[in-house]
């Protein structure tokens, strides 16, 4: 099983993690702040796989679990075991999804190596010791998750490793794409449970280049992993159940979303409306507040124009929420627009 991972993941056993990669784990900012519900990360491959997970946690801040707080404070007003919590569900949901809704299975790391490795297989001295607990009932997933949550989010834990392994096997090596897992479709994978095109998501996807942007980074190993991806699921993923978006831009991962749940559901909403927008960088303080007006003016035009010509690009973030409404003008609220 070990050898089949591996070669899912690199293309041959004999490959294993970069130390960005070891290091990664969940790490939240600081609770009851303006970003408590906010994950830190990296760049890489890393930071797209937190902040895919970074929407599901947002999801279920705002729309699942029961609260006296409204927008935002739903967000920031949560203590560390709420912050846990979140976790838990967030990477339930993505298992659960990736199992089909029949069955979810969760990696952690044993102190007993449960194979000899063999010549073509190169020793990291952790997947030699994992440990698989599969469960038939998603909230006995979450509540394992949640009992164990210090696996995941403490340092030294290779908490993301154990994300990742455990979506592979929850989806089943056998279900995977054989050529290897591109970015792209790992990241359709934590959003919809498959890699396959055509298959609405709680969380969509955003990216100024239409429709799956450029430039995307692989997991782990380029020369292995060069599966094509279908165009169509930058379409689908557009318009998800719930108003977030994971984001790609400028080869960067962060996270847009709206408070309001019926923001897809009701057109009357998506006349103006508010956004917010977090980047995943330690450098932001706060989260970005956007404000979309989907009207057509015409003495705005010559403005939109303007904007567009040689020297003078909108942001990229202001492109990829065009893809979604076309033309909309974009205010930043004071904040300095992120490129």
């Amino acid at each position: 099983m070990a050898t089949a991972l591996r070669k899912v993941l690199f293309g041959d056993a004999s490959h294993v993690f970069s130390h960005d990669w070891a290091q990664a784990h969940f790490r939240f900012r600081e609770p009851h702040s303006d970003l408590a519900y906010a994950l830190e990360a990296d760049k890489g491959g890393t930071r797209a796989i937190l902040m895919a997970v970074q929407g599901n946690i947002i999801k279920y801040l705002l729309f699942v679990r029961n609260t006296e707080y409204t927008h935002l404070e739903r967000l920031c007003k949560i203590s560390q075991k709420e912050q846990g919590e979140a976790l838990a569900a967030a990477l339930a949901d993505s298992l659960w999804a990736a199992g089909e809704g029949q069955e979810a299975t969760v990696c952690l790391i044993s102190a007993a190596t449960h194979f000899v490795p063999t010549t073509d297989y190169k020793a990291d001295n952790f997947t030699e010791r994992i440990q698989l607990f599969n469960f038939f009932e998603k909230t006995a997933a979450q509540k394992f998750i949640f009992d164990h949550i210090n696996c995941f989010k403490s340092e030294g834990s290779k908490g993301l490793i154990l994300f990742l392994y455990s979506l592979l096997f929850s989806r089943t090596l056998e279900r995977y794409p054989e050529c290897g897992p591109r970015l792209q479709a790992l990241l359709q994978v934590v959003l919809a449970g498959s890699a396959c095109p055509g298959r609405r998501c709680e969380v969509g996807f955003l990216s100024p280049h239409s429709p799956l942007g450029t430039g995307l980074q692989w997991v782990v190993l380029p020369a292995y992993l060069s599966c094509p991806f279908h165009p169509q699921v930058g379409s689908v993923l557009k318009t998800p159940k719930f108003p977030i978006w994971l984001c790609s831009i400028n080869g960067m991962h962060s996270v847009l979303f709206s408070t309001n749940r019926l923001l897809l559901s009701d057109w009357k909403m998506e006349h103006v409306f508010h956004l917010y927008f977090y980047n995943g960088q330690r450098g932001q303080t706060r989260t970005a507040h956007l404000t979309v007006d989907t009207h057509s003016h015409h003495w705005e035009e010559g403005r939109r124009e303007d904007t567009s010509s040689p020297g003078k690009r909108s942001p990229s973030l202001e492109m990829a929420i065009r893809t979604r409404w076309p033309g909309a003008s974009v205010s930043w609220n004071g904040t300095d627009p992120f490129f």
